[in-house]
């Protein structure tokens, strides 16, 4: 454990609690390894790691271990995507046939395909996640299910080759290339969406979550396990990679898929949200940092079947008609931004505090949204007390 002195928004016993909180989970929750970090004006003041990389207790779980983070993924992506627009004097309100011809919703920005609106969560031509050209061409091919303008549909897994095609594109680099090379590697980031051999005898062994009565009885859960369900299309489109032990495997690890496949630290992510926030230098301007805590969509989203709120790229808190938050895994403020994996890995940054926070471990909760340990640890940072 390493901490440095906290400025007044974030006292020496206000890190204590979330620390108290954070080891509880091995005894409440069954954690196996798990990682913490909290930054704040440029600083980490809380950088943390206990437990191990696999139940065998082979390897102990340090600030170093790295672990897949599924859709936690999505908004490093989404900065890649926005920065080669921005390299090449476009951005969100770019049409997308500028740098796409063949894409199949003729009308759309890159605003619209980085908020979950162009109706393509579904390929209905299969494709296995690995073939990056079959994904594409599934695409081009695919009639969106909605409409764009009614409403948004999460893009589980399609995110990925609607955002690694333009980079492509545009750069000659795949997105996890140019991620390395753009924003990665300038600022020591340990997290690669694409991950090198090198780097393998470092990741941790993930093991699935359990299914409870809260999880049986949500409606998500209840189309998830439905075969013909468009919540269930969406998360097998394309094929491929539906298994914990597949994530398991440098073949995916390798890979590279900007949707769900980024491997890293708690440090690497806390410490991206501080550059996105303006509090480390990077080549994310402030039009960047606009676009991903701007929110575009919002309501009761077609494929997670209950309200989400979209910027380009990032995940916000939805909120009610009197203005106030219907959940707050960002913490209290409406304008913190950030995305969750499945599982429970979560990264977030706070613009009002000026606080960002991430938090990875390797024993699964069954869950597209935080659970009871992530959850805990931010209730504790935001929390009155301390």
């Amino acid at each position: 454990m390493s901490v440095i002195t906290p400025p007044v928004a974030l006292s020496p016993s206000k890190l204590g609690t979330v620390l108290e909180v954070f080891e509880s989970n091995f005894r409440r929750y069954d954690e196996i390894g798990a990682s913490i970090s909290i930054w704040w004006q440029g600083n980490e003041l809380l950088c943390h790691a206990s437990g191990w990389c696999e139940k065998e207790q082979l390897r102990p779980w340090t600030e170093r271990t790295l672990i897949p983070v599924y859709s936690a993924t999505k908004v490093p992506s989404a900065a890649t995507m926005l920065l080669a627009l921005a390299h090449h004097g476009m951005d969100e309100s770019t049409p997308l046939r500028e740098v796409w011809k063949n894409f199949p919703v003729a009308e759309a920005n890159f605003s619209h395909l980085l908020s979950h609106q162009c109706g393509l969560a579904i390929l209905d031509q299969d494709a296995d996640v690995h073939d990056h050209d079959a994904v594409v061409a599934a695409i081009e091919n695919q009639i969106p299910t909605w409409p764009l303008g009614n409403g948004h549909a999460y893009h589980p897994r399609s995110f990925g080759a609607l955002t690694d095609e333009p980079v492509r594109r545009l750069t000659g680099q795949t997105l996890g290339q140019y991620w390395r090379e753009k924003i990665a590697a300038p600022l020591d980031l340990e997290f690669w969406i694409g991950l090198p051999e090198s780097e393998h005898h470092r990741v941790a062994r993930l093991y699935p979550g359990k299914a409870g009565h809260a999880e049986i009885s949500d409606p998500f859960y209840q189309q998830l396990n439905s075969p013909d369900s468009p919540t269930r299309r969406a998360f097998t489109s394309p094929r491929g990679l539906h298994s914990i032990q597949e994530m398991n495997s440098p073949k995916a690890w390798t890979a590279g898929f900007p949707a769900l496949g980024g491997i890293g630290t708690a440090t690497a992510l806390a410490k991206f949200y501080q550059a996105v926030l303006g509090h480390i230098e990077s080549p994310l301007n402030p039009s960047i940092r606009r676009a991903l805590m701007s929110p575009l969509t919002s309501g009761n989203d077609r494929v997670l079947l209950r309200p989400t709120a979209f910027s380009c790229g990032a995940q916000l808190d939805p909120l009610d008609a009197d203005g106030k938050k219907i959940r707050q895994i960002f913490g209290p403020s409406p304008h913190a931004f950030g995305h969750p994996g499945a599982g429970g890995s979560h990264a977030f940054a706070d613009p009002d505090s000026g606080i960002s926070f991430a938090y990875v471990m390797n024993q699964m909760n069954l869950g597209v949204m935080p659970g009871p340990k992530c959850m805990a640890l931010v209730e504790a940072l935001f929390s009155d007390d301390g």
